[in-house]
């Protein structure tokens, strides 16, 4: 009950902050805004695309769907030791487990808020296939969290909890992907391409259509929140894991090198999911996938600077093991 009434608070809170109506009306990406970015920036590089002047910055905060999450809401630690492991200085989850495709796979929420139900579904995909040794390639689906976990989750594509869509799958499962497809089709986001259709502003939530119950389902057997200090011996053993940091106007631009924010207002939360860290020119970084399709950043991953909680993306983790029996 104690839950619920945060949860409910949580979400009405998150809902009645206003929105700096003269930020909302302005471009998203001027190419004035980017060229100040590279002349800040000293560990990456930033681009934008003539086709995004008309994006306005009140669109893209309807993308940033990562909640900020109450406390009485957090898991707890893992109830397991870590192996005594040496951690090595650059690890890559995508060439560790080669034999699950679903850790490279780079997924678009399109024009809805649906990051943390993306940044959940794509590590819980990742860790079925390792847990099975690459057995299991099922990529669970994004629709049946973001359509059918409103009350425990949040709002849909208006936001919602990281933490909220582990419990989901602990207690109701998830579908695959092939079973129950993302409505909305992928688009461009950020960086000059002409592969997808232009993105737009955000879309309604899907109608839940769970009562088919589709077939197969796989469920979660924990949820726990990972510290600063034990995110990499986590992804090393089990798998990627999902945060959650603080978007800032630059970070649109984004392109390559090891992100750091220089410049720009606060958008919103966003989730995301972390499959790997390394050293580029001596700067320490986490390996992440994003999820607004490949033409976005580095091949749809980025960078972003590992040791100092760069806007927030350390202390906002959350996993949990996977069970491999569908029901």
């Amino acid at each position: 009950m104690l839950r619920a009434a945060v949860l409910v608070g949580a979400i009405a809170l998150a809902a009645a902050v206003p929105l700096k109506q003269n930020l909302d009306d302005a471009p998203a990406l001027p190419e004035d805004f980017v060229a100040q970015v590279n002349d800040a920036a000293k560990t990456w590089k930033a681009a934008t695309n003539k086709r995004f002047a008309h994006v306005k910055l009140g669109d893209v905060r309807t993308w940033m769907g990562a909640l900020k999450e109450p406390k009485e809401l957090l898991a707890g630690p893992p109830e397991f030791e870590y192996p005594n492991v040496k951690i090595p200085d650059n690890f890559d989850a995508r060439t560790n487990w080669p034999q699950c495709p679903s850790i490279a796979h780079i997924r678009d929420q399109s024009t809805c808020g649906s990051c943390w139900a993306f940044g959940a579904v794509e590590a819980m995909s990742d860790r079925l296939c390792i847990a099975s040794n690459g057995t299991i390639k099922d990529e669970l689906s994004a629709e049946d969290m973001l359509s059918c976990c409103l009350v425990q989750c949040g709002m849909g594509c208006n936001g919602g909890f990281p933490t909220g869509a582990w419990r989901f799958f602990k207690m109701h499962g998830l579908t695959t992907e092939s079973k129950y497809p993302y409505v909305f089709p992928p688009c461009e986001h950020h960086i000059n391409k002409t592969h997808y259709k232009p993105c737009g502003p955000s879309q309604p939530t899907p109608k839940c259509v769970r009562a088919s119950e589709k077939k197969p389902r796989y469920h979660g057997k924990s949820v726990y929140s990972v510290s600063p200090a034990k995110i990499q011996l986590e992804i090393m053993t089990n798998g990627p894991v999902e945060a959650a940091f603080t978007v800032f106007q630059d970070f649109l631009a984004y392109q390559s090198g090891v992100y750091r924010h220089v410049s720009g207002p606060e958008l919103g939360g966003h989730a995301i999911k972390i499959m790997g860290w390394g050293v580029e020119a001596g700067n320490k970084y986490w390996l992440v996938a994003n999820s607004w399709n490949e033409d976005w950043g580095d091949k749809g991953t980025f960078k972003i600077a590992r040791g100092d909680d760069e806007c927030g993306i350390e202390s906002s983790v959350v996993a949990g093991m996977v069970d491999m029996s569908p029901r």
